[in-house]
């Protein structure tokens, strides 16, 4: 069964957040696809992902490119497996089209956006009623993750 885990941003923003949680999946090898909710927002984070870091950064390419099933990590705005990851990560009110799919399913939304918040509870509630088991973090005053519910 698909891991599902909801992870609350309260004290940075996803830009900040996303990539060390990248990391650690790659840490693990496992491919990733990141679902964006806009095409502005997939290439903002493909900028981003190159640079977030002065010691590092995430090799990644868009769902645009040449030869997707060769990427440790795609940024896509459809709801396509392009290089057959194991992890999914929505952001920005992407909704999962097949939480089955996946080994672990990460919904990121910001708390301080009241439409993500809204967005969230609802995929929530979705997902408890399809039988799915639910993790919900969130970040503490040191922007560490702590497990709630």
């Amino acid at each position: 069964m698909t891991e599902i885990l909801f992870y609350h941003l309260t004290e940075s923003t996803l830009e900040n957040a996303l990539p060390g949680l990248v990391e650690r999946s790659l840490e693990r090898n496992w491919k990733v696809v990141v679902q964006t909710g806009s095409e502005e927002r997939r290439d903002s984070l493909d900028n981003h992902l190159w640079t977030w870091s002065d010691a590092s950064f995430l090799a990644h390419a868009t769902d645009l490119e040449a030869n997707p099933e060769e990427q440790p990590v795609i940024l896509t705005t459809g709801e396509g497996n392009p290089n057959g990851a194991t992890v999914r990560f929505l952001v920005d009110g992407a909704v999962p089209a097949n939480a089955e799919a996946y080994d672990r399913l990460v919904l990121m939304f910001d708390g301080h956006d009241q439409s993500q918040l809204e967005q969230a509870r609802e995929q929530w509630r979705r997902l408890k009623e399809e039988g799915h088991s639910l993790t919900y973090w969130q970040q503490n005053a040191e922007g560490r993750w702590e497990k709630k519910a």
